[in-house]
């Protein structure tokens, strides 16, 4: 088993791993920057140390820093969590130079994954269900516009290198097109140092539906069934869950047979997310990969019992999965909710500041994810979410009443949240019926 782990990231998913490890029997170093000189992850880990300024590009993502404290405190390893240098080859490849276990794929495989456009090819050859689209990068406008005659509008036009919702434009005419091309690559360089786009069709209206897959490095790989992701603001998931309502259980099996074949062809290891499209028609494509664990990753750990980041330390550590796909079942309903500090009536804008009041729900099938605590001063320059709160119940009608329930004991003063715009999600009608797509909050928020 792995040793010390640094742990490259902050907030609730520092603190995820710091938990992980401890119950292994791992030490860990947290690294902060200036700005989260008082941040919880600091004072759980065994160590910790200062990485640099409140800037993220002089700190959490200067991996010169990370690895030089790496190796100074005795770590043989590194857990990336989500965001920062997560999904970042260069740095990858930067800790297997230095002899240190990067806890995901190797660099090569988050190349290859993370170039949108590539991996598209790849799932087509291995047999995976694709979205429509442009057989690698457009190079230029005028191909651009010839293939978007031939595959008909609207479309997307879109990073390569893209992720998180950035570099994504929808385009309904030839002219549109013309005005948006160049402005897209323009975005891709400024976000991910890489101008590649590529086109795909429009899919009207579809659910967002990923499979969570565990790989070890010795050729088992099992899938941890589907999330449910299609409650999104521009792009950006707000409410997760599990067992999705569009799934029967003839489709969770060919999704979750897509899923294990798509990793099989990139020869993936550690824990992963293949991510689709489910048309009004009940048919999947391939979206795209995710190389790393994943922010609501807690709803399949509920459903599941299986803990995620446990097995990454687990397959890191070179250790065979201990259980087979037959092994694996799954029970009632979860729902994750993101709690952000932002203030949903003023075009959702970013609210840092000091919790003067905190309250927290609790109880039977509530979980907690996050860092915050009274007093704490939440700095402005990193993302807004400062917590996850996670319900488990027998089935869905009951979870969404048990989290409306955690939402009503969610007291945080001091600065504004989205706790109530969450409630109002839960309590739609349609949502209730399940009947919602990704542009249910434009259509039901009239955004």
């Amino acid at each position: 088993m792995l040793k010390k782990v640094l742990v490259a990231n902050r907030g609730e998913i520092a603190l995820r791993i710091i938990r992980a490890c401890k119950e292994l029997g791992i030490k860990t170093v947290a690294i902060y920057s200036e700005a989260d000189k008082n941040s919880l992850h600091t004072r759980l880990a065994d160590e910790a140390v200062c990485i640099g300024p409140s800037a993220a590009t002089k700190s959490y993502l200067n991996m010169q820093n990370i690895l030089e404290t790496a190796c100074i405190t005795g770590c043989d390893s590194v857990h990336p969590g989500f965001g920062f240098l997560s999904e970042n080859a260069k740095f990858a490849k930067m800790c297997e130079e230095s002899n240190i276990k990067f806890i995901g794929p190797s660099y090569k495989i988050i190349e290859l994954m993370g170039n949108k456009s590539n991996s598209k090819q790849l799932m087509k050859k291995a047999g995976v269900p694709v979205i429509p689209g442009s057989n690698g990068a457009i190079t230029s406008l005028r191909d651009a516009i010839s293939f978007s005659n031939k595959i008909g509008y609207p479309v997307l036009l879109k990073a390569s290198a893209g992720g998180g919702g950035k570099g994504i434009r929808k385009v309904e005419s030839a002219l549109e097109l013309e005005k948006t091309y160049n402005l897209v690559k323009q975005e891709a360089k400024a976000a991910f140092n890489d101008d590649e786009v590529y086109i795909e069709k429009f899919i009207e209206n579809p659910r967002h539906v990923e499979i969570q897959i565990l790989a070890d490095e010795h050729g088992n790989v099992v899938h941890l069934g589907e999330r449910d992701c299609s409650i999104q603001r521009r792009n950006q998931k707000i409410l997760e869950e599990s067992p999705s309502t569009i799934l029967d259980e003839s489709l969770r099996e060919k999704m979750g047979k897509a899923a294990i074949k798509a990793v099989k062809a990139s020869n993936y290891t550690n824990a992963g997310t293949i991510e689709f499209l489910v048309d009004k028609n009940k048919d999947f494509y391939f979206m795209e990969m995710n190389t790393r664990i994943q922010v609501e990753h807690p709803v399949t750990e509920m459903i599941s019992g299986i803990d995620i980041v446990k097995e990454q330390l687990r397959i890191a550590s070179g250790k065979s999965l201990s259980f087979t796909q037959k092994d694996i079942s799954f029970r009632g309903h979860s729902i994750e909710c993101r709690i952000n500090a932002e203030n949903p009536e003023l075009n959702f804008r970013p609210c840092p500041g000091q919790i003067k009041e905190l309250n927290l729900p609790g109880g039977n099938g509530v979980r907690i994810d996050t860092a915050v605590y009274m007093g704490y001063t939440i700095p402005p320059m990193y993302d807004s979410m400062i917590a996850k709160i996670i319900v488990h119940a027998e089935d869905r009608k009951s979870a969404i009443r048990k989290m409306k329930r955690a939402l009503e004991e969610c007291v945080i003063e001091g600065i504004d949240t989205n706790v109530d715009f969450l409630y109002s999600i839960l309590d739609n009608e349609k949502f209730k019926l399940g009947n919602f797509d990704t542009s249910f909050i434009n259509k039901e928020f009239n955004m």
